[in-house]
């Protein structure tokens, strides 16, 4: 699968991806409890790395696949998705 994100985006809950080929996805914050703890202003200053196929955030050390989202969404802390998508914390 070739999706890339474009833009991200949070409400009090979830986080939205927007992808370039116009679908968005939103997943609860709750998966991604770095992301839960963070403040507004550290989930807006994230960045599109791999021309769209990664989301990082520098000051709370949050790296996300993007083909991850699309195919195992779950919670992080579980080692099987951690596993499946290299992800170490």
């Amino acid at each position: 699968m070739s999706s890339l994100a474009k833009a991200v985006s949070f409400d009090a809950n979830t986080m939205w991806v927007d992808f370039v080929d116009g679908r968005k996805l939103g997943v609860p914050l709750a998966y991604f409890p770095r992301l839960l703890n963070a403040t507004p202003t550290q989930r807006e200053h994230y960045e599109i790395s791999g021309g769209g196929s990664g989301l990082h955030w520098d000051a709370i050390d949050e790296d996300i696949s993007v083909e991850c989202l699309l195919i195992s969404i779950g919670d992080r802390t579980r080692g099987h998705f951690m596993v499946a998508c290299n992800i170490s914390v």
